[in-house]
C-alpha cells in the first residue's frame, strides 16, 4: 500500500488515532478505544478503502508497560490490496472493547479467543463463551503473569466419550449392521 489509506484514516479520524506508523510496510494505526467501532465501519463502508477481510484478531500482553494490553487487528483489502493494523491499547483494570462481529463475522471466533487466552470482554458480543478452554478453566493463560504450575479444577465429562474404531469393528467388520444393535 502506498500510504494513501493511511493518510485517510489519519485525516478522518485524528481526534482518536493515537499514533501512526509504515515500517517495513506495515501500515498500522493506533486508535482510542472510543472511536475504535467508528473507524472500523468507516473502513469496511468506505470504497476507497474497502477493508472488507479481517484476516485476524489478537491481542498483546506488554507486562511491564502501561497500557498493559493491546487488541491487534489485521485488515485486508481485496479490492485494492492492501493491509492495515488497528492496534487497541487497553488498561488491565478495564479489558473491554466494543465488538465488531457485525462488521465483519471473521471477528466472531478471533474474538472469542483473545477473550478466552487474555481476558478481554467484546461489548455486544453475540457468542461471548470460551473457545479453547473448558468452561470451568480459571484464568486466561496467555498472559504473561499467569502461573504455569497452576492447577485447575477438574472438569467432569458430560457423557462417555465415543470410540470409532470399536463403532467401526463392531458394526463393519464383525459383520452387525447399525440397525441390528
Amino acid at each position: 500500500m502506498s500510504g494513501k489509506a493511511l493518510k485517510l484514516v489519519k485525516k478522518k479520524f485524528k481526534a482518536h488515532i493515537l499514533d501512526s506508523h509504515d515500517r517495513l510496510g506495515n501500515e498500522t494505526v493506533i486508535v482510542a478505544r472510543d472511536g475504535f467501532r467508528e473507524l472500523c465501519e468507516h473502513l469496511r463502508s468506505e470504497p476507497k478503502l474497502d477493508f472488507d477481510f479481517l484476516k485476524d484478531v489478537t491481542a498483546v500482553d506488554y507486562l511491564s508497560r502501561r497500557p498493559r494490553f493491546e487488541v491487534v487487528y489485521v485488515l485486508y483489502s481485496m479490492t485494492h490490496r492492501h493491509h492495515l493494523r488497528l492496534r487497541v491499547p487497553l488498561e488491565e483494570d478495564d479489558l473491554h472493547l466494543p465488538t465488531v462481529c457485525d462488521i465483519w463475522r471473521a471477528a466472531n471466533w478471533g474474538e472469542r479467543e483473545v477473550w478466552d487466552m487474555y481476558g478481554v470482554r467484546f461489548d455486544g458480543h453475540p457468542n461471548p463463551l470460551r473457545i479453547l478452554m473448558y468452561e470451568e478453566f480459571e484464568g486466561h493463560p496467555l498472559r504473561k503473569d499467569y502461573p504455569i504450575q497452576r492447577s485447575q479444577p477438574r472438569m467432569d465429562l458430560r457423557r462417555a466419550e465415543r470410540d470409532a474404531v470399536e463403532e467401526h469393528r463392531h458394526f463393519y467388520v464383525e459383520g452387525h449392521s447399525p440397525s441390528d444393535g
